[in-house]
């Protein structure tokens, strides 16, 4: 068995790794920082003797998606963790970074989901893990574009499961909607959160587990699954105001 892991240099997609590993899954891990990459695929193999393959790629570039397909076919398990944020009023905020964001979050996701789901479904066998964001369930002042990018994981990845059961698929497809996670996510974004952030080892082990257990909606933290159920029931106008209320003050100084 053999899983493919996109940002997994570190935060939740390291600890994933670690995690597939320890189950003794074989491993490809994908980033743009080799030495991380390298340090992991080391620790990885000597620890709990499986194969890792490293791939360095950006996956903003379309291409490098295609390439990464290309030269990874033979997957059991696509995890789409790659992903950063941008925090700031939308007209502050930097185009170039936000256009990139949209093409790692949303892009790269919609093509790697794509071209695994089309080889799983022919094969009626696989799993997709989308990681999305609780944020994906609300509206996001002063972090628009990462909200808006979750939403789109989210709601793909529900009507792939609705045509997917329709067919009785055997493949399955899950999304992961963590809340604030302590990882290098903060420093990308230039945000601090006043919510207490969970470790990315608590959320990976609790992943891994719901995942093979058949769990489409993973949400770590009964903290996480009660803040989703009230932006279900709240209105989006009340929702987006609370949202920008919370969000005051982030800004690292």
């Amino acid at each position: 068995m053999k899983v493919l892991i996109t940002g997994a240099s570190s935060g939740i997609g390291r600890d994933l790794a670690r995690e597939f590993a320890k189950n003794k899954y074989d491993l490809v891990i994908v980033a743009r920082n080799a030495q991380k990459l390298n340090e992991l695929k080391e620790e990885l193999e000597k620890t709990y003797n499986i194969n890792v393959k490293i791939e360095i790629a950006d996956l903003n570039l379309e291409e490098n998606c295609y390439s990464l397909y290309e030269n990874n076919k033979d997957i059991n398990i696509l995890v789409n963790n790659a992903g950063f944020g941008e925090f700031g009023e939308f007209v502050d905020t930097n185009l170039e970074k936000e256009l990139n964001l949209i093409k790692t979050n949303i892009t790269a996701v919609h093509i790697l989901t794509k071209l695994y789901l089309k080889d799983m479904v022919a094969k009626n066998e696989g799993i997709i893990l989308n990681v999305s964001s609780i944020a994906g369930n609300m509206p996001g002042p002063l972090m628009a574009a990462y909200y808006a990018s979750k939403a789109y994981v989210l709601r793909i990845s529900e009507g792939i499961r609705e045509e997917l059961r329709r067919k009785k698929s055997k493949v399955q497809i899950s999304v992961l909607q963590p809340g604030p996670v302590n990882t290098n996510f903060n420093n990308v974004a230039n945000v601090k959160f006043n919510l207490k952030s969970k470790s990315s080892e608590y959320v990976a082990q609790y992943t891994l587990k719901k995942l093979l257990k058949g769990k489409f909606n993973i949400v770590p933290g009964f903290d996480v699954k009660l803040a989703k159920f009230y932006a279900k029931i709240t209105p989006n106008n009340i929702m987006a105001k609370i949202c920008y209320n919370v969000q005051e003050g982030k800004i690292k100084k």
